[in-house]
């Protein structure tokens, strides 16, 4: 005979455990009563779970969570805003706190959120809190739902998904409890083309563009493209931007599932129909028979900025048919393509350790498929071009009609105009928000003692010194306050 969980912890014993996270209705449902439970939790979370992620998991994963915590505590992504729920509970906790509240303060002080999904749904959160700019910015532990997770995995919750029963639920709960956190930086990304007198450029429809990406109409008089006759796109990542082979692997992987949802619901299923379509794509084996497709040098100028103010030009091999700038150390469900160069290699170079909190992105190349497949190898990486606080891609004339793109796994086909520099892309260094880690985790950063040591950068700020006021304004935004909502009819289940 076997004894169920909750009967093995017993009811006491559980409610007691569970208890370290609720939250009680007068601070989630406004105008509730104001029932204080007999102790202030020590780790209250609120849960965003996307539904529709991992097949089944997302809305068997919400039950579970409901049932285990004040359901008002757990919401489905597919039917509330985060940016609606966040806005709504900060503003209660304010309102009680000048009331003299001290539970609702203690809440705010110690709060922390779960967020259940693929990046791109993990990444929403990130903007939200983000542009928020709440007054003690939650950090955050994700959940793997989707096809890549580079973002749990690189913070130490795994690359699939933990179980969606009571148990592996709490003892999830247990992890977030006794995660530390851990702050990352976070880029800024801004997408310029002018708008063709004539020919098949058209402006790139909303929901073609990753949901962080936002049209800007407002031109700045300081812009060195403030003229009439631009496209503006502004939006921000966390781990990583990408351009080329991978992207187009991408890319079709997300077209397949938008014709097939059907196909798409088991996260084991997800990432083999992936690992097929790469090599179709001539990602992993193709190359072996094919040329090799339209290289970077060819396509565009790429400047890095690795002191304030100062841009250089960054040469590209021409072989370079793949190019990743990134964060964090988990890239296409989590391998490392900058990988652990020897110190002196680094000295050589005048490289630093690929810290995630150091203002300082990873700039990584492809060759070809073959190349890709060196990441498979305990020490493989690909070819490691520079690390900068500012990249800059601009686009030549005539060499394609378009390439991919993708940002922290959701893709898009990028139309590259017939003018000459008429596509630039620029990412910069923005702030910086706070991730929940376990000891699994592979992030280093620059503050932590047991990571190691190297010579800094100091003169490594943030480029946003010589922007305007409205500039940095316009820049803030790239969550969810006011640009990152989704349309009505925005499916979010397309989410990595």
């Amino acid at each position: 005979m076997t004894c169920s969980w909750d009967t093995m912890m017993g009811d006491s014993m559980l409610n007691h455990i569970l208890s370290e996270y609720y939250i009680p209705n007068y601070i989630l449902v406004p105008e509730s009563e104001a029932k204080k439970p007999p102790c202030v939790p020590s780790c209250p979370v609120l849960v965003f779970i996307n539904s529709k992620s991992g097949g089944q998991l997302g809305g068997n994963l919400l039950s579970t969570y409901r049932s285990v915590l004040n359901p008002n505590q757990v919401f489905d992504l597919g039917e509330t805003k985060p940016d609606k729920v966040l806005h709504q509970i900060y503003a209660t906790l304010g309102s009680l706190k000048q009331r003299g509240d001290d539970f609702a303060s203690a809440i705010e002080n110690s709060l922390r959120i779960i967020v259940a999904g693929g990046d791109g749904t993990a990444g929403w959160l990130l903007g939200v809190i983000s542009d928020l700019k709440l007054p003690h910015p939650p950090p955050v532990a994700t959940v793997p739902l989707g096809t890549g997770n580079n973002l749990p995995f690189s913070f130490g919750w795994g690359k699939k998904n933990p179980g969606t029963d009571r148990q592996s639920v709490f003892s999830f709960l247990e992890q977030v409890k006794n995660a530390t956190e851990m702050k990352i930086d976070s880029w800024h990304i801004i997408m310029r083309m002018r708008a063709p007198k004539e020919g098949s450029c058209d402006p790139i429809g909303p929901l073609e563009l990753p949901h962080s990406l936002h049209a800007f109409h407002r031109i700045s008089q300081t812009d060195k493209l403030g003229m009439d006759g631009y496209h503006t796109f502004r939006g921000g990542f966390w781990n990583y931007f990408s351009m080329g082979m991978d992207a187009q692997v991408s890319y079709a992987f997300h077209s397949e599932r938008k014709l097939h949802p059907e196909k798409f619901r088991n996260q084991l299923i997800n990432q083999g129909t992936y690992i097929k379509l790469g090599c179709t794509q001539g990602w992993m084996f193709g190359s072996l028979f094919r040329p090799s497709p339209t290289n970077i040098a060819q396509i565009a100028k790429v400047k890095v900025m690795r002191k304030q103010g100062q841009w250089e030009d960054l040469k590209i091999p021409r072989s370079i048919g793949s190019i990743v700038c990134l964060n964090l150390p988990s890239f296409s469900g989590g391998f490392n393509p900058w990988g652990t160069p020897y110190r002196k290699k680094f000295l050589d170079r005048g490289l630093t350790p690929p810290f995630v909190d150091d203002g300082l992105i990873e700039i990584v190349g492809f060759r070809n498929v073959l190349h890709g497949l060196v990441l498979l190898a305990p020490n493989g990486h690909g070819t490691r071009l520079a690390q900068a606080n500012a990249v800059r891609f601009e686009f030549k004339k005539g060499a394609a009609n378009h390439t991919f793109m993708r940002i922290d796994g959701e893709p898009w086909k990028q139309p590259l105009p017939a003018d000459d520099e008429t596509v630039v892309v620029e990412i910069s260094h923005f702030g910086q928000v706070s991730m929940l880690a376990t000891p699994l985790c592979r992030s280093r950063s620059m503050h932590d003692p047991s990571s190691p040591t190297a010579c800094y950068n100091e003169d490594n700020n943030s480029s946003d010194e010589g922007d305007s006021p409205d500039d940095l304004e316009e820049k803030r935004k790239f969550g969810a306050a006011d640009s990152f909502k989704f349309p009505d009819e925005f499916d979010i289940s397309y989410l990595s």
